[in-house]
């Protein structure tokens, strides 16, 4: 059984190819669309500012947390702790329950982003004729959607599952190395095409103007939670990412990539929309509703718009097959290790179940909303779906809590020393950075999660 336990244990073959599957991870439909419209309400360069300390100096710590503990255990998110301190094994679980939940959902809208590419291609005017209608429609309104619920998410998936039963050189870091490119090849098309829109300046002085009237906690709030979700912390998957590094890996600079290529898609879609809604006078917003059903006023209105709005769900779903491809991989390393089951095995019965469960959250959005989950919590904020539940209990509950107890153990449980340790063991670590990383550890960080933690459960307000 050790023999076969270790065939299991994949490596990355190239720090290339890990940093691009690390930076495909980071770089999800959070950095696309919801980035935009977080920027646009916390006035600009104000929340671009104060967005890019957040992640140098919180996201990149607790990332590299993560990482030390992957690569020292060799192990997946639960299998770390139980080698480190098994008492703490619960962070570990609540990474991998919040990965397998949001891997359920995220197959869902990895397959409305296909149906979109296809409207684009073949039906683009019934999209602009009445772009919210077209979007309840395809979520189940004029009955059941076969098409957003079952065989587009089934495509989406079977990508995924694909890349995933090729292993961790041969299929997730493969994948990447053409994957990460092409979305950076659409985004810079994408840009080019935004700023030369008639009007765009407007939006491009709007970005980089410092008003600091935003300057307040609801902006800090808000670029954290978004900088704090954007880098895919508290999922288990930078752990299991981390787990298949090399000794010799350089930790710092891999982490200090990986932070750089999130941030740069974030800020590009950034400039991407911000100017484009401002030439187009659509109201930015967040989220499915406003990707899905705002943006068309903005692709109607551009020249060329069918063929743009083709290659903006193109460049969401290449944000979304990374991202899905390394959250389920963290539930599978998980599964496949500490219940000693056959890789491909358990990828393809978890994508399965992850698929059935899955079909239930854009059920759940017009076609079948399921009452009685409901929450009301101080300011009476109510979840009436079970998507909304979904949503709820991992962006708001489980990821934070689990990160928050993942940096709580790192910094004094197995501690900073230990972890250090691991980061210098190719010799690199200045002593003074090394210093400052150990503090923002212990003290900084776990505060910034934990402020993330009451404001999404006591205050309702909405982090991610």
């Amino acid at each position: 059984m050790s023999s076969k336990h270790t065939h299991k244990r994949g490596e990355w073959s190239s720090s290339l190819g890990f940093i691009l599957a690390a930076a495909g991870s980071a770089v999800g439909l959070g950095n696309i669309w919801k980035f935009p419209g977080r920027a646009y309400n916390g006035g600009g360069g104000v929340f671009l500012l104060v967005y890019i300390l957040i992640v140098v100096f919180i996201g990149s710590v607790a990332m590299l947390a993560e990482f030390t503990v992957g690569r020292n255990t060799k192990s997946n998110a639960v299998g770390a702790f139980k080698k480190l301190g098994p008492k703490w094994r619960i962070a570990g679980w609540l990474g991998i329950i919040t990965g397998f939940i949001v891997s359920c959902y995220y197959i869902q809208v990895g397959g409305w982003v296909l149906d979109y590419i296809i409207a684009y291609i073949t039906e683009s005017q019934a999209v602009y004729a009445d772009p919210l209608n077209y979007f309840y429609n395809m979520l189940g309104q004029n009955g059941f959607p076969v098409m957003s619920a079952i065989v587009y998410p089934a495509v989406f998936l079977i990508v995924c599952v694909v890349v995933l039963l090729k292993g961790v050189s041969g299929g997730i870091e493969k994948f990447n190395k053409v994957a990460m490119p092409g979305l950076l090849l659409l985004l810079i098309v994408l840009l080019i095409r935004s700023l030369t829109l008639p009007g765009a300046e407007e939006g491009i002085k709007y970005m980089f103007h410092i008003d600091l009237s935003y300057l307040n906690a609801g902006t800090v709030l808000s670029a954290l939670g978004q900088a704090f979700y954007s880098l895919s912390l508290g999922l288990a998957i930078m752990v299991t990412y981390g787990s298949y590094l090399k000794k010799e890996e350089n930790l710092e600079r891999n982490v200090g990539m990986i932070c750089f290529f999130d941030t740069f898609v974030a800020l590009t879609a950034g400039f991407i929309i911000i100017p484009a809604v401002f030439a187009t006078g659509v109201e930015p917003g967040m989220g499915g509703g406003f990707a899905f059903a705002s943006l068309a006023g903005v692709f109607e209105q551009m020249t060329g718009g069918a063929f743009f709005g083709a290659l903006f769900y193109l460049l969401l779903l290449f944000a979304a097959l990374t991202s899905e491809i390394s959250i389920i991989e963290g539930t599978v390393a998980f599964v496949s290790e500490e219940f000693h089951v056959d890789r491909k095995k358990t990828i393809i019965i978890l994508s399965v179940i992850m698929f059935v469960i899955g079909i239930f959250y854009t059920l759940s959005q017009v076609y079948l909303p399921i009452k009685g989950i409901w929450f009301d919590f101080v300011n009476g904020i109510q979840y009436p779906s079970f998507g909304n539940f979904m949503e709820f209990i991992t962006d708001r509950f489980t990821m934070p809590l689990g990160a928050l107890i993942f940096c709580i153990f790192v910094g004094w449980r197995w501690g900073t020393k230990n972890a250090v340790a691991e980061v210098r063991q190719n010799g690199m670590f200045e002593f003074k950075l090394a210093g400052v990383w150990s503090v923002m550890v212990k003290f900084v960080v776990p505060v910034a999660i934990f402020a993330i933690l009451v404001c999404g459960l006591v205050f309702g307000m909405s982090m991610s």
